[in-house]
């Protein structure tokens, strides 16, 4: 029986582990990282799986690993990624498939360090459904007021429009960013994201494509 993400959905531990993550990191004043993000890491790993190319099981294991890449946070932030890995590999290594949780147990370690390797298009397709993610939907409510004293706040706020796009024939993945400069001025987007922009390129060039950023439809490559 193959692992589906509508059933890791469903489990209680998962949501659980989810609910923890996202009260501990509330209370350390950090931007969404529950449903909201999951929900659209998943999504955007699914999508963006299909239209590399990648096969159906890898697509589905690429959406269960953006759903569960952040849900080892409440265990400690600078080694969530174990965390959630290990938490992960103990819910389903004993009645899945072993080379299908270890894939996913594996992007999840990745996302989120940029000395480890990429070794497989999962783990490529997992960094640049979550390091995309930069949106003012993010920012938590309580956290708008004080936007002048946190940058990434600050920054993620500016960030009214985000597609990730594939165009097949240049081969290329385009993050496309529409930012309201009135909040903040492009520069500071590099100052706080320029690890995740080259972790997103080593990701692509992963892959097979060159990784673009455009910003307010300017191009960045």
């Amino acid at each position: 029986m193959d692992l589906k993400l509508a059933q890791v959905k469903q489990d209680k531990r998962i949501k659980t582990f989810i609910w923890q993550t996202d009260k501990y990191l509330d209370a350390l004043g950090y931007t969404d990282h529950g449903g909201r993000h999951i929900n659209i890491v998943a999504e955007r790993a699914r999508s963006l799986a299909k239209k590399i190319g990648l096969n159906q099981q890898d697509q589905e294991l690429a959406a269960i690993a953006g759903y569960c890449h952040d849900m080892g946070n409440f265990l400690g932030r600078d080694q969530h990624h174990y965390w959630a890995a290990l938490l992960f590999s103990q819910c389903y290594l004993r009645d899945y498939e072993p080379l299908a949780v270890s894939t996913v147990a594996q992007a999840i370690v990745s996302h989120d360090k940029y000395d480890l390797k990429i070794v497989n298009k999962v783990t490529a397709v997992l960094i640049l459904a979550d390091k995309s993610d930069v949106h003012r939907s993010r920012v938590r409510e309580k956290n708008r007021r004080r936007l002048k004293e946190d940058i990434h706040d600050r920054v993620n706020y500016s960030v009214i429009s985000n597609d990730l796009l594939v165009r097949l024939a240049k081969k290329e993945i385009i993050l496309k960013l529409k930012v309201d400069t009135k909040i903040t001025d492009p520069l500071e987007y590099f100052e706080i994201f320029i690890d995740r922009m080259s972790f997103c390129r080593l990701a692509a060039e992963y892959l097979g494509y060159q990784f673009v950023l455009m910003i307010n439809n300017f191009k960045l490559s």
